[in-house]
């Protein structure tokens, strides 16, 4: 993407939560922490970014170069609270969906997650559902991409793992159109190598690993403003292939200053999908 096709874009100015530098490895609680125990040891520090409309380019965006799509993509789903449709249902249009943008031979759909914002509520806390994420993150780091295919393929992985392979999310409103805490995009030709930060995310039973991110000021942000139900974001977490394409795409939920008044908490459901190629 240009400097000169994105030059006119609308925009807004909105603050995104980044990683400071720190000496140590960040960790984060996956769970609610103990008392006197921090649920991260990573500190933040909002940086104001410029987050255009990336509509009137959503044509010629692509998973290799920029590292997402816009999509529009109806589903026959209903009722995103009944949990077998989701995954019998929801899951197969997800698999065909992919197949078809990106040639895959097989696609994994191994995750999902829905989010819905209770303004004031307290990530983890028991009995609340999962908040949208207000910090700049990658869910995928070198290190966690294969290990994931280790974990859920077993015999399989090995074999797998010698050819290209990413780690593709879906993302969909099922409160439409967005108002209240959209999500923004990095252009991952903006990010530097350095900018990415290794942490670990500790689960009672597992460690994972994501990325945070460092502040660069030439990070591009965008965001497809009142996303609808029959639309869908397609995000880049990581590609097994290290030759100039898109790997890592950080992204953010954010507020937005034109939200209006009143505006539907956002309510999304993102899956998380293996797509295997050759």
């Amino acid at each position: 993407m240009n400097t000169a096709a994105i030059e006119h874009l609308p925009r807004v100015a909105a603050r995104l939560q980044y990683l400071e530098p720190m000496a140590e490895k960040p960790r984060s609680l996956e769970y609610l922490a103990p008392p006197g125990v921090p649920q991260t040891t990573a500190v933040y520090r909002e940086r104001e970014v410029e987050i255009r409309d990336v509509r009137p380019l959503a044509e010629t965006l692509s998973l290799e170069q920029e590292g997402f799509q816009l999509l529009t993509a109806p589903t026959r789903l209903k009722d995103f609270d009944d949990e077998e449709a989701i995954r019998s249902q929801y899951y197969d249009e997800a698999v065909a969906l992919l197949k078809a943008q990106t040639g895959a031979t097989r696609v994994v759909v191994f995750d999902h997650t829905i989010r819905r914002r209770i303004p004031g509520a307290v990530e983890r806390a028991k009995g609340t559902p999962r908040q949208p994420v207000p910090r700049v993150h990658n869910d995928y780091t070198v290190k966690s991409g294969p290990q994931r295919v280790r974990d859920l393929l077993g015999d399989e992985a090995e074999e797998l793992l010698k050819k290209r392979f990413a780690v593709i999310n879906v993302w969909r409103p099922i409160r439409g159109p967005v108002l209240d805490a959209p999500l923004a995009i990095t252009d991952a030709s903006t990010i530097a190598e350095g900018d990415l930060v290794a942490t670990d995310l500790v689960y009672p039973d597992r460690t994972g690993e994501i990325y945070y991110v460092k502040f660069n000021p030439d990070h591009k942000w965008f965001y497809a403003p009142a996303m609808r139900n029959d639309e869908v974001l397609l995000i880049k977490c990581y590609d097994s292939i290290n030759d100039g394409r898109a790997r890592f795409v950080p992204h953010s939920a954010f507020v937005d200053p034109t939200t209006p008044t009143g505006a539907p908490p956002r309510e999304s459901i993102e899956l998380r999908t293996l797509v295997f190629f050759g």
